[in-house]
């Protein structure tokens, strides 16, 4: 079992910056590819980033290309989002999530399905 936790939420004016980090409670994170998801009110879940086990591959959904930043730090276990050029529309509860490491396709990463193991979320709110 995996657990997950997420942070660095909060509120943000348009055009600012944070920073998430996920927080696993397991010693190998390296056995997984992460992701990052949001999800807004009356949406469904929506893909943004992944990383592969050893974060030598990455792949970003086109939205968010060029303004966000996903990593990660196995030996803390943590992996982060850096969010740039924050706009209203960014507005969300934003999850990470872990699925057993594979072959690292873009296509099965996006599918929330792939993932086994799921955080709570922290909300980002962003004002214009």
């Amino acid at each position: 079992q995996v657990q997950l936790v997420e942070s660095g939420g909060g509120l943000v004016q348009a055009g600012g910056s944070l920073r998430l980090a996920c927080a696993a409670s397991v010693r190998t994170l390296s056995s997984y590819d992460m992701g990052w998801f949001r999800q807004a009110p009356g949406k469904e879940r929506w893909f943004l980033a992944a990383i592969s086990w050893s974060g030598r591959s990455t792949h970003y959904a086109d939205s968010v290309k060029g303004r966000f930043t996903i990593s990660r730090d196995n030996a803390n276990s943590t992996v982060y989002l850096q969010m740039n050029s924050l706009n209203p529309e960014d507005t969300a509860v934003y999850y990470c999530a872990a699925a057993p490491f594979g072959t690292f396709d873009s296509t099965r990463l996006r599918q929330p399905r792939q993932y086994e193991y799921w955080g709570q979320g922290t909300q980002v709110t962003v004002s214009s």
